[in-house]
């Protein structure tokens, strides 16, 4: 099956914990996942160095799997449809 997901493309997602949630795609990684906008936050430690002497947490955005997302045109003309 080819990914018909696209880089900047805008996407709804229609499974798992974040469902309902849109957001544009950042990112479509090698495997079978993408990075949405806003989708899926985890904090990530960063540790004390020189540029960064007290340390920090920073929220990202964690990969998807590419069958939890849909188009956000598609899933508008399915909606609109039922």
């Amino acid at each position: 099956m080819a990914k018909s997901i696209k880089r900047e493309e805008e996407v709804v997602v229609i499974s798992g914990t974040h469902r309902g949630k849109r957001g544009k795609v950042l990112e479509v990684k090698v495997g079978q996942s993408v990075l949405v906008e806003g989708v899926n936050l985890i904090t990530k430690y960063e540790r004390k160095s020189q540029e960064n002497p007290e340390g920090s947490s920073v929220k990202r955005e964690a990969a998807i799997h590419y069958s939890n997302v849909m188009s956000a045109e598609k899933f508008d003309a399915k909606a609109k449809a039922n």
